[in-house]
């Protein structure tokens, strides 16, 4: 029922209501016929108000199934993204981290072609379910290398996919955060350091979408230096 149709009719209401109040003062209308009167008034209102009500209801119970429908495709989708591309994805309380797939050369910031795919797929997702949710992209080494140096080429790691993400998933530049872990003992994933295979699964990046748009706590680049070759 809409609005105009339900304040119409309440309007309606009332006016009767008045009208069977002046009537009650003439001498014409009795006890009873007044008590009729306003029995069925009462009756028309109560109808009214639960005919509100179940519109009410109505649009609450709409606005959840969409959100469950929402919910579900968002689901879909990310099972779908840990099947095309083996990624795995963590759901903290505030937070969804996707260790993706994708990985760095030794001693080298460049985005692969082989990463592309996984990248626009996590950016299409963050552009449908979270379009105001911050995107964290934390950059990670072996530990070849100095710890400072290894912090920068994290941070360099870290830009480069920041970057991808900016110049082709449509993300704002105040969505976009790159820092660095370094090769930070507690996140390694792997025994051994490069050039070369060993230690490649650790030169590589996380995703985190931050659903209130709270950075994570970052670590800070102390030292510039560049003294000796990273991972």
């Amino acid at each position: 029922m809409g609005m105009n149709k339900r304040n119409s009719r309440g309007l309606g209401l009332t006016a009767a209501l008045g009208l069977a109040v002046v009537a009650a003062a003439c001498s014409t209308v009795s006890p009873e016929e007044m008590d009729t009167s306003m029995a069925s008034l009462r009756a028309e209102m109560m109808e009214e108000m639960q005919a509100g009500d179940q519109a009410v209801s109505q649009q609450l119970g709409n606005r959840i199934t969409a959100v469950e429908q929402r919910q579900s495709e968002l689901a879909s989708d990310l099972q779908q993204m840990q099947s095309d591309f083996e990624v795995a994805i963590a759901q903290l309380e505030d937070q969804l981290r996707f260790n993706v797939p994708v990985y760095f050369a030794f001693d080298d910031a460049t985005v692969q072609s082989e990463a592309e795919a996984v990248l626009d797929r996590f950016g299409s997702v963050a552009q449908e379910y979270y379009p105001e949710a911050l995107i964290t992209v934390e950059g990670f080494t072996d530990a070849a290398g100095s710890a400072d140096y290894n912090v920068q080429l994290g941070q360099r790691r870290a830009d480069a996919v920041a970057g991808y993400l900016l110049a082709n998933a449509g993300l704002a530049q105040d969505r976009v955060r790159a820092v660095s872990y370094g090769e930070n003992t507690q996140r390694l994933v792997a025994d051994g350091w490069g050039p070369g295979q060993p230690g490649w699964e650790n030169r590589r990046v996380v995703l985190v979408i931050d659903h209130y748009g709270m950075a994570p706590a970052m670590p800070t680049i102390t030292d510039e230096s560049s003294e000796g070759a990273g991972n």
